[in-house]
């Protein structure tokens, strides 16, 4: 039977919402060249597969946070996961803004978050852990607790890892780059000798560059 993590894998490859190119790599917005582009959003215009991540995150949240009061969703790709996630766990659902509103109340965090609160962390994919972690970092500046974060995908990223250690938060993924690159050989969306300019750019993906991955 396969795992959850390769089961889902497929199922982000399938349709298109995690792109891999080894020989025609994208640039990202960092400046950095990868065989990979992933955009999870498109996963809330399948229902079969938005409805999956629904249950599977729900799933892993009563298994290892079930004292929560409240979820967050990470602005803007995981707004709409998180509140499909809260909706169906009957729990109160804010999102986190990744800077202040420039207007109004200048809100960072949007609904109604009270203090001593227990909070889920909802995102939809991790990179470095950058931008997720300020989002934790503004919820316990709200004088809650943050019990963990639950993610759709990870890149899994040594400092990523770091980050996330760093900052006492414990992180639960559905999928990762690991079950990505074996689903991806078993059905055939990428090559034998595709799998080591894989591994490669994920040890080292600042310094990665598509000509010593094709050499």
């Amino acid at each position: 039977m396969k795992q959850l993590d390769i089961i889902l894998a497929e199922k982000l490859l399938k349709i298109s919402a995690i792109k891999l190119q080894p020989e025609n790599p994208f640039t990202w917005a960092s400046g950095w060249n990868s065989p990979i582009y992933t955009d999870n959003r498109k996963t809330l215009s399948f229902p079969d597969v938005r409805n999956f991540i629904k249950v599977e995150l729900c799933r892993v949240i009563l298994e290892n946070f079930p004292e929560f009061d409240a979820i967050a969703g990470v602005a803007t790709g995981a707004i709409a996961q998180g509140a499909l996630v809260a909706n169906s766990l009957g729990a109160p659902y804010v999102y986190v803004r990744s800077t202040p509103k420039d207007h109004g109340l200048e809100n960072l965090i949007e609904g109604n978050l009270m203090p001593g609160q227990k909070v889920v962390v909802i995102e939809d994919l991790i990179s470095t852990g950058g931008s997720s972690l300020k989002a934790v970092e503004a919820i316990r500046n709200a004088g809650c607790e943050v019990m963990g974060m639950a993610a759709i995908f990870s890149y899994q990223f040594p400092v990523a890892t770091r980050n996330f250690k760093e900052a006492g938060v414990k992180l639960i993924t559905l999928s990762n780059y690991t079950a990505l690159v074996t689903a991806a050989l078993e059905t055939g969306f990428i090559r034998e000798h595709d799998v080591e300019t894989l591994r490669k750019w994920r040890e080292n993906p600042a310094e990665w560059t598509p000509s010593k991955a094709i050499d």
